[in-house]
């Protein structure tokens, strides 16, 4: 499915022979084995209600606006919707509603669709750029993140803080959950830091799936320095976790998450750890990884709508 998205992908990331033939920041973290532990399965399945969130972000407005996306929304028939967008081209689709069960604001993004030409574009353009002081105030100019991540999360901004808003106003929370998939994760990383710094009242957690690396060891050291919780999961030999390069001075936050072909569940500590239980040291580059892993299932889940 995702196939012409990854050529266009490697050829715009700059991808030759290797993720990690290049030396890496010094700040990149190589812990031991035994400082990785195993989820148990009660963690596992606390997961599987943003599976389904971020799995839904693939379905259009209309669908997400009623809740009646399919089997995403069948699995969470609790969700109230307050606000959707998006056109799946020019802006990814999104959505933003509560869940009365988990007591959360959910805010969704699209992934990668390879059936769309900008989103492509978007994944391929690996400038590091700084971040927009109006949407990011105060945040130092050594923090930089991926060009179109970075812009796909602006196109949507102003519209996700006014519904973030309005759904803890409507609901009386101050939980806000971001989530999505590929691309999705990584404009909903980048709302997981915007939120909070323009509603300082909000408890924010970010949970991605196949997460690309968005930013530069100053992002990477800012995600993990800000009182938001952070977990990225990665499936299998899903190699979209390793791109962009470390090479061009792109590293993960902390946070990361690596299910095993074994079906195990791994906390992995620290900034790209190299463990081979981790997904650096598991998919060494491209060529190692599958593109089908890419997709899920996470705990059953299989993204798309």
């Amino acid at each position: 499915m995702h196939r012409l998205w990854f050529k266009a992908a490697l050829v715009g990331l700059g991808f030759t022979w290797s993720a990690s033939a290049a030396p890496t920041s010094d700040a990149a973290q190589h812990l031991p084995r035994q400082s990785i532990t195993t989820l148990s399965t009660s963690q596992i399945d606390a997961f599987t209600p943003y599976s389904y969130y971020a799995s839904a972000g693939y379905c259009a407005a209309s669908a997400t606006q009623s809740w009646s996306c399919g089997a995403n929304c069948a699995a969470t028939p609790q969700f109230k919707p307050v606000a959707v967008g998006g056109d799946g081209d020019k802006v990814q689709y999104w959505f933003v509603g509560y869940d009365p069960t988990l007591n959360t604001v959910v805010v969704s993004h699209q992934g990668t669709d390879p059936n769309e030409i900008l989103p492509l574009l978007e994944d391929g353009d690996a400038t590091l750029t700084n971040l927009d002081s109006s949407l990011f105030p105060g945040i130092s100019s050594s923090i930089q993140a991926h060009k179109g991540f970075a812009g796909a999360q602006a196109n949507t901004a102003s519209s996700i803080l006014a519904a973030v808003q309005q759904a803890m106003n409507t609901y009386g929370t101050h939980s806000v959950v971001t989530t999505g998939h590929s691309l999705g994760a990584a404009i909903s990383l980048l709302d997981a830091l915007y939120i909070p710094l323009h509603i300082p009242s909000a408890n924010v957690k970010f949970i991605g799936y196949g997460l690309p690396r968005v930013g530069n060891q100053a992002f990477a050291n800012y995600v993990d320095a800000q009182p938001i919780s952070v977990t990225h999961i990665n499936n299998k030999e899903d190699f979209v976790p390793i791109m962009p390069g470390r090479f061009l001075g792109y590293v993960h936050p902390s946070g990361e998450v690596h299910i095993q072909d074994s079906g195990a569940w791994e906390a992995c500590p620290g900034q790209d750890n190299t463990s081979d239980l981790c997904i650096v040291g598991d998919v060494p580059n491209i060529f190692e990884g599958d593109e089908s892993d890419h997709d899920g299932p996470y705990n059953g889940v299989t993204m798309g709508c």
